[in-house]
């Protein structure tokens, strides 16, 4: 059977951790819908070799071209769904979860504030100049999927199968439960299947 599991949530919650974490505990593969975006940035001449990219001058303006040009996401939405449904994969995505039936879909959820929070701590920039850039990002996000599948991110969240709060949750916190939600499903799929 395979196994595979989408992280989603706002911008800067800690998604990338907790699927590196989900990743190593049940030996699956981890890919970001951002590391293939940043592919097509790079093969564009961006430099995206920073952990911080998005977040830079340099991807915002990337962001601004992909915008005008819907294409890039679809392509990129399309990579992730052949990966999502050939391998046993863990992805990280913003829309993902909207755009395939199996799986087990988690949506980390969190104000903006605890993802500004974040943010200091990863990329030490002040605390307006993260809480500008997280809601600039989400807001932008929210329209572009919106225009692009008709979905409303971040609100219609009927596709998930477990929702966290993580507002007052460590990383660890978090992860322990992601990991309870995939053994319970995958305990439950197993169940149902035999």
């Amino acid at each position: 059977m395979l196994r595979s599991v989408i992280i989603s949530g706002p911008p800067a919650i800690g998604k990338t951790t907790i699927a590196k974490g989900l990743g190593e505990e049940f030996n699956l593969k981890y890919l970001s819908g951002g590391d293939v975006l940043k592919e097509m940035a790079k093969d564009q001449g961006f430099e995206t070799d920073r952990d911080d990219f998005w977040d830079t001058e340099e991807g915002m303006h990337f962001l601004n071209i992909r915008k005008v040009n819907p294409e890039f996401d679809k392509e990129v939405d399309n990579k992730l769904k052949k990966i999502f449904l050939t391998e046993n994969v863990i992805i990280t995505s913003y829309t993902l979860p909207w755009l395939v039936k199996d799986g087990i879909k988690i949506w980390l959820a969190g104000s903006h504030e605890n993802s500004a929070k974040r943010m200091t701590m990863r990329d030490d920039i002040s605390m307006n100049d993260a809480l500008e850039i997280v809601k600039k990002r989400y807001d932008e996000n929210k329209t572009l999927y919106h225009k692009l599948y008709g979905f409303n991110f971040g609100e219609d969240l009927s596709v998930f199968n477990y929702i966290i709060k993580t507002d007052d949750l460590g990383p660890g916190q978090v992860l322990e439960q992601a990991k309870n939600a995939v053994k319970n499903y995958y305990d439950s799929q197993t169940i149902t299947k035999s």
